[in-house]
């Protein structure tokens, strides 16, 4: 049996890439390349050598310019991709908020995407049933229950899976830039709904540009910069190198 760290997460020597053309020729000609002609240089490293760990019921931002690896590390944590090196231990199961269609399918109504996306993260069909109207109501979507996904704005999209996820019973929820899609007003009830989360002492692992957004969650910060952890620290202090950084360049 695994020793309890009492840590949420775990991560060490974590390291992950891919590769830069993936699509550049086609049939027999991409046969020949990637068996005869790739190289380190169709590679790049996403994210190399990043440790650190979360203690449970902590909430962290993560901050960094596009492309850092950012939520190629929430992906990493919610186990949606492997690494390349090292690894990372997650001690209980995670609600992800990370891509807007994951789980969603596109044919179906509200109603049948509520309950396909809910069991998909393993709540019983019991369970969805008794929070269905809560998570209908909560997404303001109760006139569009028969609507296809399809045909939801993408501001309906964020309200449904922020409503979804935010019902799940796991003890870590992983957040990447979603709130900043949707009218202030559901901001708001997002951000209070985080506030209840938070005071079950759930576990917050949060991507965001959003200075104000990260100083109201969050205590702690986590600094990617050139793919790698530059700095964990008090997410002030945190905020404050990275603003310096792009002040400066």
């Amino acid at each position: 049996m695994a020793h309890d760290t009492g840590n949420a997460i775990d991560v060490t020597g974590l390291g992950v890439r891919f590769r830069r053309n993936r699509r550049g020729r086609s049939g027999i000609l991409s046969m020949f390349a990637s068996a005869n002609r790739r190289t380190p240089k169709d590679e790049f490293w996403a994210l190399r050598d990043v440790s650190f760990s979360v203690r449970r019921g902590e909430a962290i931002g993560v901050v960094g310019r596009n492309g850092q690896g950012k939520s190629t590390l929430l992906k990493l944590v919610a186990r949606v991709l492997l690494p390349d090196e090292g690894n990372v231990r997650v001690s209980a199961g995670v609600a992800p908020l990370i891509e807007l269609t994951g789980g969603f399918a596109n044919d179906l109504t509200v109603r049948e995407n509520v309950r396909l996306a809910a069991g998909l993260h393993g709540m019983k069909r019991a369970e969805v049933a008794a929070r269905y109207d809560e998570i209908i109501d909560f997404a303001e979507l109760r006139d569009f229950q028969n609507t296809p996904f399809r045909h939801l704005s993408s501001g309906m999209k964020v309200r449904l899976a922020f409503a979804v996820v935010s019902r799940l019973d796991e003890p870590i929820l992983l957040v990447d830039e979603v709130l900043a899609v949707g009218d202030k007003a559901f901001r708001e009830k997002c951000y209070a709904r985080i506030d209840e989360l938070l005071s079950e002492e759930r576990t917050l692992f949060f991507v965001s540009h959003s200075e104000k957004d990260l100083r109201r969650f969050c205590t702690r910060g986590l600094y990617i910069r050139d793919h790698r952890l530059v700095m964990d620290a008090p997410i002030d202090d945190v905020l404050d190198a990275y603003n310096e950084d792009n002040d400066t360049n």
